[in-house]
C-alpha cells in the first residue's frame, strides 16, 4: 500500500480501459469538453488534471432530482452522458465521477474508481455511499473528487499524509488513520472530517450496488427529499427541499425557506440545471405533498 505521493502498485491499479463494464468507448470527448467548457491541452499533466476538475466542477452541479422523483440512476455511461452532458442535467457522486474517470482516462490519466465512506464530522462508519477517484499524473498521485457536491474539493490533492490544497478561502486535507485515508475540510472550529476510503480494487458491480442502495433504500441520505449542491472558492450552497443554506469562505452563513417557484426557479438559475416543464411541475408537487418540512430535512 502505497505511503506517500507514488505511483499505485498492484492490487490497487489503475482501472483497466479494456474493462467493458466502464462503457469508456462510448465516451464523446467533444460533447463532454463542450459542456464543461475546457479549451486547454489535451495533455497527461498536473496542470490538466487541475484544469479539467476546475471546469467540471464549475458547470456541473450536483443534484438527486431524479431519487426524489422516484426514478432509477442508471450508471451506464451512455446514459450519464445524455444526462449530464446532453441534456443539461447535474448528478450525485457516482454519475459525476464515472463521467469524470472516462474524460480522465480518454486524456491518458490512468484513473482508480473507488467507494468511500461518508463521514460529515462523525466516527459512525456507514455503507460505501460515495464515489471518489485517484489518478495518476507525471508520476504522482492524486485524489480527485467533482462529486462530492458543496464542500467537495475545488482541485485534487496529491495523497500524501497532511498534503493540504486551497481554493479561494476553503481549505481540504488528506489524512492517515491507520489502513485508510480521510478527507477533511477546514471548519471554523478546526478540521473536520468528509469521508474515509480505502485503497483496495472496487469493479463496476460494486458501485451498482451501493448506487442501488442510495437511490432506493428509506435510510439513504438522498431518498425522500430533493438535494442540490454547488460551491465555488467564494460560497458553498446547498437546496435540501425548500431550505438554502449558503456559506461563505468567510465562515459567515444564512438560510432561506424557498417558496415552491423559488425552488425550481434557484435549481435552472443558482444550480445551472436545464429543467424540463414536467420535472418542474412535479418537483413542486413533491415538494407540497410528499417531501419532509425543511425543517426536518
Amino acid at each position: 500500500m502505497p505511503m506517500d505521493n507514488t505511483v499505485l502498485s498492484p492490487p490497487v491499479a489503475a482501472s483497466d480501459h479494456r474493462d467493458p463494464h466502464w462503457e469508456t468507448e462510448s465516451f464523446d470527448p467533444g460533447a463532454y469538453l463542450a459542456r464543461v467548457g475546457y479549451a486547454g491541452p489535451r495533455t497527461a499533466t498536473v496542470a490538466t488534471l487541475h484544469a479539467l476538475h476546475r471546469a467540471h466542477q464549475t458547470a456541473i452541479a450536483f443534484e438527486n432530482i431524479d431519487v426524489a422523483l422516484g426514478r432509477e440512476v442508471s450508471l451506464d455511461l451512455a446514459d450519464i452522458q445524455h444526462k449530464l452532458v446532453r441534456s443539461g442535467r447535474g448528478g450525485y457522486c457516482f454519475e459525476q465521477n464515472l463521467l469524470y474517470a472516462a474524460a480522465l482516462e480518454h486524456f491518458g490519466l490512468p484513473v482508480t474508481r473507488l467507494l468511500a465512506r461518508v463521514r460529515q464530522g462523525r466516527s459512525t462508519v456507514r455503507y460505501r455511499a460515495h464515489t471518489t477517484l485517484l489518478v495518476t499524473a507525471e508520476d504522482r498521485l492524486f485524489l480527485t473528487d467533482v462529486g462530492f457536491g458543496a464542500e467537495g474539493p475545488l482541485t485534487p490533492l496529491p495523497l500524501a499524509d497532511g498534503a493540504t490544497a486551497g481554493s479561494g478561502g476553503f481549505h481540504w486535507r488528506l489524512v492517515r488513520e491507520g489502513d485508510q485515508w480521510v478527507l477533511q475540510t477546514l471548519h471554523d472550529d478546526g478540521w473536520f472530517d468528509l469521508y474515509a476510503f480505502r485503497m483496495e480494487r472496487h469493479y463496476a458491480v460494486d458501485f451498482d450496488v451501493s448506487n442501488y442502495y442510495t437511490a432506493h433504500h428509506e435510510r439513504s441520505t438522498f431518498t425522500g427529499k430533493l438535494v442540490a449542491m454547488r460551491g465555488d472558492g467564494r460560497v458553498q450552497r446547498t437546496l435540501t427541499n425548500s431550505r438554502l443554506l449558503t456559506r461563505h469562505a468567510d465562515g459567515s452563513a444564512e438560510q432561506a425557506h424557498l417558496t415552491g417557484d423559488e425552488v425550481i426557479d434557484a435549481l435552472r438559475e443558482t444550480f445551472a440545471i436545464r429543467l424540463s416543464d414536467p420535472d418542474a411541475r412535479l418537483l413542486r408537487q413533491r415538494l407540497s405533498t410528499t417531501f419532509s418540512s425543511p425543517l426536518e430535512a
